[in-house]
């Protein structure tokens, strides 16, 4: 009767771990089959453009940038080599350290703060923009092949239009004195920490 009972709840134990497999399995197979972004939506107070990602993309590969593309990136008064060397500005980031630095408590951060910037359309919450901005990360690694880039993020992100608020990126921007030390802020720093941590 013991050895009865102990096999009975070895099989529920197994059956369990089988069940939690398939189903993180099926949320894995179903997030991979997620739409990427197809276009960037920038606000401005009261105002928007909408930028393809496709076209950014092809911009970054050396193309001719589009009359729309053009059109915007006139109005940042930013040379042509800049934007492009944001644009394929990569990051070497291990897929076990980026997964330790998103649910690590200054990913957490950074997320929360990012996710005010860059967010689904319709987002009411912190949490969609996080779980959005993890995700984006994630996949884009694994579209980079361990390598990071804008180009590769947004690809990543899973819903077709991203949200990019020009007023909450101002209000971070008048906080630092460059961009570099904006991306030191979102990149290096947070990274260096996790890597100490793994070490």
């Amino acid at each position: 009767m013991l050895q009865e009972q102990k096999f009975r709840m070895k099989a529920s134990k197994t059956i369990k771990k089988f069940l939690i497999f398939l189903f993180f399995n099926s949320l894995f197979f179903s997030y991979q089959s997620v739409n990427s972004a197809e276009q960037i939506k920038i606000v401005y107070s009261i105002f928007s453009r909408t930028i393809e990602v496709n076209s950014l993309k092809e911009f970054s590969k050396g193309e001719e940038a589009n009359k729309n593309l053009r059109r915007i990136f006139n109005a940042t008064n930013t040379s042509d080599e800049e934007i492009l060397s944001v644009l394929n500005k990569n990051f070497d980031i291990p897929i076990s350290i980026a997964s330790k630095l998103m649910y690590s408590e200054i990913g957490n951060i950074i997320l929360t703060r990012l996710s005010k910037i860059i967010h689904p359309p319709k987002a009411t919450d912190e949490e969609t923009g996080v779980l959005a901005l993890r995700a984006s990360v994630i996949q884009g690694i694994l579209i980079g092949e361990g390598k990071i880039n804008l180009i590769n993020f947004f690809e990543g992100y899973p819903t077709k239009t991203v949200i990019l608020n020009v007023n909450a990126l101002s209000k971070i921007i008048n906080k630092v004195e460059s961009i570099s030390e904006l991306l030191e802020f979102f990149t290096n720093s947070p990274l260096d920490k996790i890597k100490e941590g793994n070490t």
